[in-house]
């Protein structure tokens, strides 16, 4: 099976994208991070880090800290595709990203898309 052409492309560039969407509607950059931070467990200088570093996505979520153990919890539609029923584990992880982006840019409540987590979820500064 060939390899997506997602898994190369590298955080940084995605990241002002998520950026634009979200500020779009009147959310902030904190509001990115910290649905970032709770997917993947990076803090504010990680994030940073694979900004600056350009890592692509497959080394973004191979080397995050800790993905969030109630990412089953992400349910619904990202592109056409529920994302719990992507089989490709890195494909799945990218679009639990894509669907937490699009949950702030929609305007949910932050514990709605947290799953219910919240204080310890924020990005440490």
């Amino acid at each position: 099976m060939a390899r997506h052409r997602i898994f190369g492309t590298s955080f940084a560039s995605i990241y002002p994208l998520y950026l634009a969407k979200v500020e779009r509607k009147g959310r902030t950059r904190q509001d990115v991070d910290t649905v970032i931070s709770w997917l993947t467990g990076y803090d504010a200088a990680g994030l940073e880090r694979v900004i600056e570093t350009e890592v692509d996505l497959e080394t973004f979520f191979a080397e995050a800290p800790a993905m969030n153990p109630d990412v089953s919890l992400i349910t619904g539609v990202i592109c056409g595709i529920r994302v719990e029923e992507i089989e490709d584990p890195l494909m799945q992880q990218i679009r639990y990203m894509d669907k937490l982006v699009d949950e702030v840019a929609r305007g949910k409540k932050m514990t709605s898309i947290l799953r219910g987590g919240g204080a310890d979820a924020a990005v440490a500064s």
